[in-house]
């Protein structure tokens, strides 16, 4: 007859105990409901604003070049200066120019006697248009390189660039660059779903960093027609009066559209969780067993602590605004205050 060690019956009574003590544990802990807040979404009138950034632009830039290569002489103006449309920037060499009038002026010469002898039969009729075209010829190009050696600005605006000093031979870069700085212009692009919200002549509120308390308005200007089809946008251009040339090319502006008010759907920014590897985002509704529901939302604009959504709940849905971090879909919870 074997003897049961009184030790080995004293350890084996305490695991039984340990482990029916732990199962009980175990068990009540599965019977307790997440605690979370909840949110009753609400329908509102909110202000459809749509916010874009963009360089401020010159309205004209011209690059100011001779079409035939010319030695500097004189460049009248600097970077910074204002000009206006049809004032002399630059003088190039007129050697050519003075060759040109020598020539033209020994054509006409030449013409005045073939004309003579036309009329007394000396020469053909073919032979004096012959020398008529050219002369013509000849006044072409001499117009042309009055043009090429005389510099001047196409319109009002500053200087912007300087690229060559007197005494240079331009080549391969423009000698000037006048800006027109009035108006200035915006290119944004906006979304397709705004295409027929968007018309010309809308105003617009502009904000600038280096003016952090002024807003200026612009008018769209021009909507391009076309829609790109990588980004889904379209281009828009919004012109800013700038009559005291306060705003420069190459700020940078905020945009702001107002396309009127809509009633939507604000949710608590706190209650919107982001989906782990992709862009949705989703809320927990509660339904009326106690549950927690997943839902996918769309959202559009960020209002102060709010979400605007677009889409994937409706009003009077209660969400949960505290709690929903440790949530899974079909979950029942216990609401509290």
């Amino acid at each position: 007859m074997k003897v049961i060690n009184l030790s080995h019956l004293v350890l084996l009574f305490g695991a039984s105990l340990l482990f029916s003590c732990g199962t009980k544990t175990d068990e009540s802990a599965e019977d307790v409901k997440p605690k979370v807040k909840v949110e009753t979404a609400v329908r509102t009138e909110v202000q459809q604003m749509n916010e874009y950034t963009a360089t401020v632009e010159a309205n004209i830039v011209n690059k100011i070049s001779p079409a035939i290569p010319a030695r500097i002489r004189k460049i009248y103006v600097e970077v910074g200066d204002r000009v206006r449309k049809g004032q002399t920037l630059v003088s190039l060499d007129k050697t050519n120019l003075s060759q040109s009038e020598t020539q033209i002026a020994n054509l006409e010469r030449d013409l005045q006697r073939y004309r003579e002898l036309y009329e007394v039969g000396g020469i053909s009729k073919q032979q004096l248009e012959q020398l008529e075209v050219e002369l013509k010829v000849a006044k072409t190009s001499l117009s042309n390189l009055a043009e090429n050696t005389t510099l001047v600005s196409p319109i009002n605006g500053i200087v912007t660039q300087r690229n060559y000093d007197e005494g240079d031979m331009p080549s391969g870069m423009h000698i000037l660059q006048i800006e027109d700085f009035n108006p200035v212009k915006l290119l944004i692009h906006v979304s397709e779903n705004l295409y027929t919200k968007i018309s010309k002549g809308m105003e617009v509120q502009v904000s600038l960093n280096v003016y952090p308390d002024e807003e200026f308005t612009g008018k769209i200007w021009l909507i391009h027609p076309t829609i790109n089809q990588a980004s889904h946008t379209f281009p828009v251009e919004i012109r800013i009066q700038n009559p005291e040339i306060r705003i420069r090319p190459g700020m940078f502006a905020r945009v702001n559209i107002n396309l009127g008010s809509n009633e939507s759907i604000l949710i608590l920014d706190a209650s919107v969780l982001k989906q782990t590897g992709s862009n949705d985002r989703h809320v927990f509704v509660i339904d009326n067993n106690g549950k927690a529901n997943k839902k996918i939302i769309t959202v559009g604009q960020h209002l102060g602590d709010h979400y605007e959504v677009l889409s994937g709940i409706d009003a009077g849905d209660k969400v949960v605004v505290a709690g929903a971090s440790r949530l899974s879909d079909n979950q029942e919870v216990e609401i509290v205050q």
